[in-house]
């Protein structure tokens, strides 16, 4: 390996959790040789950042020119080239242009690719990076009807976004938003799919950098869609109809379809197109076929540890990601993961568990940076408190949610009750008690609860005295509570 391409720390991939840890360990050792191997121009961003309470934070997405960086932080240089393979035994990997970087440590933050519902198929459109949300507004603008298949947020942002278009929503559970909420919070949300959509006059906060270079985009922000025009070509406002308990049996083209023994629906709500005049059907497993100008496959994502396994011995959970003890660390000497292409696999808190968001990528990002600093300076560090309480605060259907700990029960089989309380329109509230003590919280609307909330799930107070009162609306439960 030429010497001049020897980096003491090498981190793959330009999203948020690789972009935070190159953060973190040049901030530590600031004389440190960073190396940063992106495959796209544009680096992924934390802008905005707010620390609402101790576990709580909220913060903007935006795309940025990798320069950016590089100004920031002189020792950084980063590599716009996909990685081609590594080789963990001599510490290098190769990207595909050609060039070797040898590394002493290395932290992999590849992200997730998205699970699409079949391959290589031209009416079926997976959305999980910038590019792929302008590929999608541009067949949007001349579509009249499209299956959104999943039930994850990205389906969901993008059935409430979509204007002048039929929209069939295909969702494998029996309520919307089930990695999210419960039915109850389902249920205070659908009427929003009927209402038509508040007037947004706000301009769109974050800049944009538009790209010819198509070799990989960096994961959406939870506002992605601010900015695109999401229109169909119909006059209607918005019109959404939700197919539950169903998944995706067989995508046809139209002559396939005209000379297949399926009973077709594909006509039924445009009576004067005919079935052929459908470029694309879908088939769905409760017998129902739907006739669309393009699929969404919106089904979430996979770790992307492709370049990575090939050659060598990387333990692999069973969701696909390399698995990281608490320190970040693969089971390969000197090589960390964060983010969406690993899984915790150390003995989590009581009260958190891992999903495949914006908040674990920066955090987890964050702490592989700052274990690794810590490695190499010979520091003791301890797991970090955001790993103590999951948290995470979100938009729906123009609604702020704050989901808290076991937010679904995760977990505690029938050894929890729930806690309701709801104000159709306004607000939805709930709370989940095992043994009397608060492990969990749904908030959706301006409930002002969170921090109340989030402190009685850390100190773990026994809450059995208050009963139905915790959530009585003529009580001040924060004045209880200070």
């Amino acid at each position: 390996i030429p010497a001049a391409c020897g980096n003491s720390f090498v981190i793959v991939g330009g999203g948020i959790a690789g972009v935070t840890c190159v953060e973190q360990l040049s901030s530590q050792i600031p004389s440190a040789d960073v190396a940063l191997i992106t495959a796209g121009p544009h680096i992924k961003a934390v802008a905005n950042y707010k620390q609402v309470s101790r576990a709580l934070e909220e913060f903007d997405v935006e795309e940025r020119p990798s320069s950016v960086l590089e100004e920031k932080f002189p020792n950084l240089t980063v590599i716009h080239s996909p990685v081609k393979s590594l080789d963990t035994e001599s510490h290098s990997l190769e990207t595909t242009d050609g060039q070797v970087f040898g590394y002493e440590k290395l932290c992999i933050c590849s992200g997730g690719r998205p699970k699409l519902l079949t391959q290589d198929n031209p009416y079926v459109l997976g959305i999980r990076d910038t590019d792929s949300a302008q590929e999608f507004q541009k067949r949007l603008s001349k579509a009249r009807r499209i299956v959104v298949v999943g039930n994850g947020g990205i389906a969901l942002e993008l059935v409430y976004e979509v204007e002048g278009c039929e929209v069939i929503w295909a969702v494998k559970d029996k309520a919307i938003g089930n990695t999210f909420f419960d039915a109850g919070a389902a249920q205070f949300l659908i009427p929003s799919l009927e209402a038509s959509k508040p007037e947004v006059a706000a301009p769109c906060k974050r800049p944009r950098y538009t790209t010819e270079d198509r070799a990989s985009g960096s994961a959406l922000g939870p506002d992605w869609h601010e900015g695109i025009v999401l229109r169909g070509a119909e006059q209607v406002s918005r019109r959404v109809s939700v197919e539950y308990h169903c998944e995706v049996e067989k995508i046809f083209t139209s002559e396939e379809l005209l000379n297949s023994p399926v009973k077709s629906d594909c006509g039924k709500n445009f009576p004067s197109v005919s079935i052929g005049s459908w470029p694309v059907c879908i088939l769905l497993t409760n017998g129902k076929t739907f006739g669309c100008d393009f699929v969404v496959s919106a089904t979430g994502v996979v770790p992307n540890t492709e370049p990575f396994l090939h050659g060598n011995t990387f333990a692999v959970a069973d969701d696909g990601g390399l698995r990281v003890d608490d320190h970040m660390r693969t089971s390969e000497s000197d090589v960390y993961a964060a983010g969406d292409v690993c899984t915790a696999c150390w003995e989590h808190s009581p009260l958190w568990q891992q999903m495949r968001l914006w908040t674990q990528a920066r955090q987890m990002g964050w702490y592989a940076g700052r274990c690794m600093a810590a490695h190499v300076l010979s520091e003791k560090i301890e797991l970090d408190f955001c790993f103590e309480l999951f948290s995470h605060i979100t938009k729906f259907f123009n609604y702020k949610v704050v989901l808290l700990g076991k937010f679904n029960g995760q977990g505690l089989g029938s050894e929890h009750e729930l806690l309701v309380r709801c104000t159709k329109g306004q607000e939805y509230v709930k709370v989940v008690l095992s043994n009397g003590r608060m492990v969990g919280a749904v908030l959706i609307g301006e409930t002002d609860l969170e921090e109340t909330f989030e402190n009685l799930i850390l100190n773990q107070m026994d809450l059995t005295p208050y009963g139905e009162d915790l959530l009585n609306p003529n009580i001040d439960i924060e004045d209880y509570f200070d």
